[in-house]
């Protein structure tokens, strides 16, 4: 009787080991099937970021472009700032000139520091057009 019972002891015990096999087998097969789509899931993101960080140095390029284009544009400006400065300065020494010669009293414009308030025109009565060829980047 005791054969019996280690046969259905072993019978039992070999049942269980072939259901944990599986059960292991089971367990191994859906780790690899996680750790696989754990690896897709990081491939799409390394994609996804390489087209942001595409897209991102795109952007700063043309950004960087425009600063460029601006600055050079900004620098025409302030030359020909200068320029018709110096022309009212000159145009106002030639009516102290005037003023000085004639006897008569002549109205001379005074002349605002461009750095001071840069928004407002020195002599708004006429454009005068300094040679922006001569100042291209």
């Amino acid at each position: 009787m005791a054969t019996v019972q280690r046969s259905a002891s072993s019978s039992d015990s070999d049942e269980r080991k072939r259901k944990r096999m599986l059960s292991n087998r089971e367990s191994a097969r859906r780790s690899r099937i996680r750790k696989q789509k754990q690896l897709e899931d990081l491939v799409n993101e390394v994609s996804a970021l390489q087209k942001d960080n595409s897209q991102l140095s795109e952007k700063i390029n043309v950004a960087t472009q425009r600063y460029a284009e601006m600055e050079c544009a900004n620098n025409v400006l302030r030359a020909q700032a200068m320029e018709l400065t110096e022309r009212l300065r000159s145009l106002n020494s030639v009516l102290h000139i005037v003023e000085e010669v004639s006897g008569y009293a002549v109205d001379i414009p005074e002349i605002p520091d461009p750095l001071m308030k840069p928004w407002q025109i020195p002599c708004p009565v006429q454009p005068i057009m300094a040679l922006a060829d001569m100042f291209e980047c």
